[in-house]
């Protein structure tokens, strides 16, 4: 007799809308502990400007067991690989709009682990996005390894009356025989019938940026279809996870320092990469120096917070790549006698062989945008759990657009999925914003 714990369902899909996007994380282990999503081989797909892939540097593996300990060193940069190393997720579809070129288009496979070495948790990716932060390790050294499969798919803005209900109908049978709708009967299972996508409202194409997408090629929605689909059976219990700033999308800390300042941050924290195809020697020498360049300028910083004299500047500027320090100190100090440091090595860690995105759409390319992921949404089966995060307290959404990409996403998911059971947890947060973590690594 099979005594394993029976899946639970839902009777309305819950959607969970936060601030800051790992604050995401809580409600994803609820969902576990109650069993509608199960404990392993979970499922995300990610819409997001940034991929929020890294990891906290210094954390221990083991504090993914303890899940309040975890909630705290958790960040908004990386909240998903606990998870995988902890077993929950092993599939993600990072969905990005066409701005955003930070880890390479395609499909990654790789072994997320405990360092037996530092005991924190490293991966076995070689993408320059993860050996930027110095995360890499070779799988001889892992413990306890998890394999993930990262799927990294371009969406494009829909050109209006390009992409038809026809063509979106025909990927959906292709894929799933036809999206089933989710229809939740009185005792909370679930059940399908068939449907046709909904039909969107036309918008007009953002002028300019030459980026509307047809029917067919990289960032169409049968790519984005194909790509979702080759990670995720029609079967499997899924996260469909939303940054509102998948729509529009500031980098904030440009905003705080001039054009010279960034450069010279640019500068300061320019990852030098491996050459092609490296060996392992290559791939170890080039994570190793770009920790020590990394330590060196966390040095620098925090003794500058000290002490930002002339004696102080000279010694850390004297060491080699970090000649500029002293013009960034002095342009600094020009606008404020007291520069915050720490946030000026955070802005930093932003800025190595790639910036952070920056894209502020205009209302027309929001809607298509919008109308892009009701048409791919329309061709796959529902998900399990919604979450979004709005992003918009430390300003990667634009403040001024957040409440109306908001609503059209759930206008969207409404439409799709019937009721929702909603839940505003940004509403209630007590926390001041000036107390939140700035965007500190995600790139």
């Amino acid at each position: 007799m099979n005594s394993a714990p029976q899946k639970r369902f839902y009777q309305k899909l819950p959607v969970w809308i936060v601030e800051d996007h790992h604050e995401v994380v809580c409600p994803i282990y609820r969902a576990i502990a109650s069993r509608h999503l199960p404990p392993q081989n979970i499922r995300m797909v990610h819409l997001d400007s940034h991929p929020d892939l890294l990891i906290p540097v210094n954390m221990p593996a083991d504090t993914v067991f303890d899940k309040e300990k975890l909630f705290s060193e958790l960040s908004i940069e990386n909240w998903i690989m606990p998870m995988v190393y902890a077993g929950h997720v092993s599939g993600v579809a990072w969905l990005h709009p066409y701005w955003s070129q930070q880890i390479r288009e395609g499909e990654h496979r790789m072994a997320v682990g405990r360092d037996s070495t530092t005991t924190t948790i490293r991966l076995t990716s070689t993408d320059n996005y993860f050996l930027s932060d110095g995360l890499y390790v070779g799988e001889d050294q892992l413990e306890s390894s998890k394999p993930l499969r990262l799927n990294v798919v371009r969406v494009n803005p829909v050109k209006p009356n390009h992409i038809t209900e026809q063509s979106t109908e025909k990927d959906a049978e292709r894929r799933f025989a036809k999206k089933p709708r989710t229809e939740r009967s009185k005792d909370g299972e679930t059940s399908h019938s068939q449907s046709h996508p909904a039909t969107a409202d036309p918008v007009q194409p953002a002028g300019g940026n030459g980026m509307l997408g047809g029917d067919d090629g990289e960032g169409s929605t049968s790519y984005v279809v194909e790509r979702i689909t080759s990670l995720l059976n029609e079967s499997d219990p899924y996260i469909l996870d939303i940054d509102l700033d998948f729509f529009s999308c500031k980098n904030p800390f440009k905003e705080l320092y001039t054009e010279e300042e960034y450069s010279i941050l640019k500068e300061l924290y320019n990852f030098r990469g491996p050459g092609p195809n490296p060996d392992e020697e290559e791939l170890d020498e080039c994570v190793d120096h770009r920790i020590r360049q990394l330590e060196d300028l966390e040095g620098a910083f925090a003794d500058l917070l000290d002490d930002d004299g002339e004696e102080t500047v000279q010694r850390w500027a004297s060491k080699p790549g970090m000649a500029s320090l002293s013009q960034l100190v002095s342009s600094l100090k020009a606008k404020n006698p007291s520069p915050d440091y720490e946030m000026v090595h955070q802005a930093g860690l932003t800025c190595d062989s790639v910036e952070l995105p920056h894209h502020i759409s205009s209302d027309d390319e929001v809607s298509a945008l919008v109308l892009a992921v009701r048409r791919f949404l329309g061709a796959l089966p529902p998900p399990t759990l919604v979450t979004i995060s709005r992003s918009s307290l430390d300003e990667y959404c634009p403040v001024e657009q957040v409440d109306s990409i908001q609503s059209k996403v759930l206008a969207v998911l409404e439409d799709l999925y019937g009721e929702l059971d909603l839940h505003k947890d940004y509403e209630s947060s007590n926390t001041d914003s000036k107390d939140r973590p700035t965007n500190t690594t995600t790139k």
